[in-house]
């Protein structure tokens, strides 16, 4: 929530503080990896299980069409963005919250 709150804090500004600006292109980093936009999105759902396979939240990558599933490389560009970019994610919150949810 803070980073939403910063976001609506520098709006109608006229200008865009240089964090925010780095923050976008972190964001962006990320998402690239997790929505497979290398491989024009052919990862997508795949991706964004992945994710929640890593939280814990799902026990598997599956598909509806099992012709999806990560493409050449994804995985490994989602682990260089929860690496570089791990203060980024809700991996913290998920894990003190899994339990909870999954019982």
């Amino acid at each position: 929530m803070k980073q939403f709150e910063r976001c609506r804090a520098a709006q109608g500004k006229g200008s865009v503080p240089d964090d925010l600006l780095a923050l976008d292109a972190r964001v962006t980093d990320c998402n690239s990896a997790f929505f497979d936009v290398a491989t024009t999105f052919h990862g997508c759902i795949a991706g964004c299980h992945e994710v929640l396979r890593r939280q814990g939240l799902l026990e598997g990558i599956w598909c509806l069409d099992p012709a999806e599933g990560l493409s050449p490389g994804q995985a490994g560009e989602i682990d260089r963005v929860s690496r570089e970019h791990a203060d980024l994610s809700d991996d913290a919150f998920v894990a003190a919250n899994l339990h909870r949810w999954l019982s």
